[in-house]
């Protein structure tokens, strides 16, 4: 589809399609508007496709989330709120959009999925993890508010006070804490087979009635509502002194 992005669709046991959306993007998948923009692309081309099951994944790592480097140049650059609104408020989008497709939509997690990319696992049915994969938020290590979905997705999947304090204690899960919160349905050395097969095994019907009851329209607006706030909060922090501080020394080499 383009180098940042490739798509296919792929027959599941059963004759059913799958449509898989690969992320191959430089700098592990940072989420950027070029990324971002190819994320909606491909969702277009699923809606298109008339498929009713998709898998999402990425390389050797997932995704880091928002490219700190950029965001760095932007303020110091004085473009910190432009940047910030050609990158938050899509993955906003795409999250909300997730959720309320007509897709059974899985993810096979590699790696770290960091920052905003976890907002992808938030918003898929199904996820199915590699040995060694972690999710950790790292807000408050840059002084970013947090965006994807991590303080309204979030809780609804494990409750308010456990992502409370993993938010605010910028926790490493790691897929043993994954399994046991829910967020992982499997844990395989092959997350994308694995994924697939779970896929194939599910009854598209109840699968996609199910998925329609939990998210109905009253919790969608609270989402929809949820996620803006995210952003207008990113929005307020992305140009502090503070912000601009962490995020030098977030970059700066060790040793």
């Amino acid at each position: 589809m383009t180098d940042l992005i490739s798509c296919e669709i792929l027959d599941l046991p059963g004759g059913e399609a799958c449509f898989r959306i690969t992320m191959t993007a430089p700098r592990a998948n940072a989420l950027e508007p070029g990324l971002l923009a190819a994320l909606h692309a491909a969702f277009d081309a699923l809606e298109r496709s008339g498929a009713q099951k998709a898998l999402i994944c990425g390389g050797r790592n997932f995704s880091t989330g928002g490219d700190v480097g950029r965001f760095l140049e932007a303020v110091q650059e004085g473009r910190a709120e432009d940047y910030a609104r050609a990158v938050v408020p899509v993955l906003q989008d795409l999250i909300a959009r997730m959720i309320a497709m007509p897709v059974v939509i899985a993810t096979a997690l590699c790696g770290a999925a960091t920052g905003g990319s976890a907002g992808l696992l938030f918003g898929s049915d199904l996820t199915v993890a590699a040995p060694g994969a972690f999710v950790q938020p790292y807000y408050g290590t840059m002084g970013f508010a947090p965006d994807g979905g991590w303080t309204v997705v979030l809780p609804e999947l494990i409750g308010t006070a456990q992502a409370r304090g993993w938010l605010m204690a910028n926790h490493r899960h790691e897929v043993e804490e994954l399994l046991r919160l829910g967020l992982v349905q499997a844990v395989d050395e092959a997350p994308e087979t694995r994924a697939l097969a779970l896929l194939g095994a599910i009854e598209t019907g109840s699968a996609l009635a199910t998925k329609a009851i939990l998210w109905n329209a009253p919790r969608r607006a609270a989402l929809r509502a949820g996620l803006d706030a995210e952003t207008s909060a990113f929005l307020d922090l992305i140009g502090r002194q503070a912000t601009l501080s962490r995020m030098k020394q977030f970059l700066q080499p060790s040793g």
